[in-house]
């Protein structure tokens, strides 16, 4: 049990080193310096196989939390002048003007911040607003989607390539690797069974099935998902909920707070009735940190693997446990209404 928490307390100063580093928006921490920075313009290829013309990286909007954390990191906050709701990290983002949410960007808002540069992921929308910023002249670079380790890899080197910072990315890319080899060496054959729920509020309850990005963190994080019978997202159901017998409920930072707290997750449809449900075994853990997919992914696994671990361990011991894992300072920007909205999935 002390090795577990040892695990837990290592993770999280380490978020702690990497989120000062990001907030500081500061070129000069790690091998970012004045320097890296190279001139445009340059081409870059595009998630959908495009070439997009980048003069200009002077006044970026970024759509997107895991982009706008990857800028960050790169050391190019000073040249961040919007981002969408979904931005929630580091906190220095936070306070930047916001374009509405990435999934249904505004132009206009986007336009008036006078952009040389927009990057998004593909999930970014909608097309006739992205077309529309195009139109204006302003370059739309998309990156992929993709919740893998591969897929940040890829966002990293394709957002340092466009910033005119690869040795950065490389770098950030690297660290990430070794993060995520020290995570998995401490994985154990233990697999707890996982139910991961996207909440907002008691009217947007939905159940990760394969292909998501809870699904992938869940098995990097050595647990298995208790949901296989589907692909994305479907709305709980205390039919399926009862089926699948998950040992844990995770869920976002944002999600159990929408719903009213612990007690109020295991009021919803059949997770009573579940080994995780009798146990009170709920797990919360910052939703960008868990889903982001960006620079901290090392660090997330390590995180989940310790708290699914504590979780097993103090829940045995004492009837319940309700752990949490947070990667920001703020655990609670919901209430700012942020992120997606009902009907809609991160």
């Amino acid at each position: 049990m002390f090795r577990i928490v040892l695990m837990t307390l290592f993770a999280l100063a380490s978020i702690s080193c990497t989120r000062d580093s990001a907030e500081s928006g500061d070129p000069t921490q790690g091998p970012v310096g004045a320097s890296a920075w190279k001139a445009v313009p340059r081409q870059v290829v595009d998630a959908h196989g495009r070439v997009v013309e980048i003069a200009d990286v002077s006044r970026v909007v970024a759509a997107g939390g895991g982009v706008t954390e990857i800028l960050f990191a790169l050391g190019a906050a000073d040249r961040v002048v919007g981002v969408d709701t979904s931005s929630v990290y580091p906190e220095a983002a936070m306070r930047l003007p916001k374009v509405g949410y990435q999934r249904r960007l505004s132009a206009e808002g986007v336009l008036a911040l006078a952009p040389t540069l927009v990057v998004a992921t593909t999930e970014a929308g909608p097309p006739p607003a992205l077309r529309q910023i195009a139109g204006a002249g302003v370059p739309v670079l998309q990156v992929t989607a993709e919740h893998t380790i591969d897929g940040a890899r890829q966002r990293i080197a394709t957002l340092a390539h466009a910033l005119g910072l690869e040795p950065a990315g490389e770098f950030m890319v690297e660290r990430l690797d070794e993060e995520l080899v020290s995570a998995i060496q401490a994985l154990s054959t233990d697999a707890p069974k996982v139910m991961f729920i996207y909440a907002r509020g008691q009217g947007t309850v939905n159940v990760a099935g394969r292909n998501t990005a809870a699904d992938e963190m869940i098995r990097l994080a050595g647990a298995s998902n208790a949901i296989t019978a589907y692909e994305g997202y479907k709305p709980l159901t205390s039919e399926a909920a009862v089926a699948a017998a998950p040992d844990v409920i995770l869920l976002p930072t944002r999600g159990i707070q929408s719903l009213g707290g612990t007690a109020a997750v295991l009021e919803l449809p059949g997770l009573a009735l579940t080994p995780a449900g009798r146990a009170h075994r709920v797990v919360q853990m910052d939703d960008l940190l868990l889903l982001g997919f960006g620079p901290r992914t090392g660090q997330a696994v390590a995180v989940l693997r310790a708290l699914l671990l504590a979780d097993r361990a103090e829940g045995a011991a004492a009837g319940g446990l309700v752990a949490r894992g947070e990667g920001s300072r703020d655990p609670s920007p919901f209430r700012r209404g942020i992120g997606p909205t009902k009907g809609e999935q991160p």
